[in-house]
């Protein structure tokens, strides 16, 4: 499961954030996943919440912003519909190769997190997240 080894660095790259602003523990972790990457959603909240139990930042949530590919026919000038999990190589509607583009997202898009004797949560957005 090579979620436990993301969900690690998605860790380290939160605490980095947190740390260039004093102690304090993780609320909540934003972070994009494409289609491409291989990545569940579901084994990497699951890898999530067993690194951070038990620690510092138990009870901390992943939300993960799931990022489809799409294909697109250039010579048709629009989106070529697909099932999940499944892609076609030629248009089927005028044979040409289609384009495959995004979902290739792995990025943490935001850190919450409340500092060490305060009550109110503070966010690290697209500067303060690694």
């Amino acid at each position: 499961m090579h979620e436990l080894s993301i969900a690690q660095e998605i860790y380290r790259t939160s605490r980095a954030a947190v740390a260039a602003h004093g102690p304090g523990h993780l609320e909540r972790v934003k972070v994009a996943v494409g289609e491409l990457t291989a990545i569940e959603p579901d084994l990497l909240t699951f890898a999530w919440e067993a690194l951070t139990g038990g620690g510092p930042d138990a009870g901390s949530v992943l939300d993960v912003e799931w990022h489809p590919a799409r294909q697109f026919c250039a010579a048709c000038n629009a989106d070529k519909p697909r099932a999940q999990g499944t892609w076609l190589r030629l248009c089927p509607d005028c044979g040409q190769t289609l384009q495959v583009t995004g979902g290739q997202e792995l990025d943490v898009l935001q850190v919450a997190f409340l500092p060490d004797g305060a009550g109110g949560e503070t966010e690290g957005g697209n500067g303060r997240d690694g």
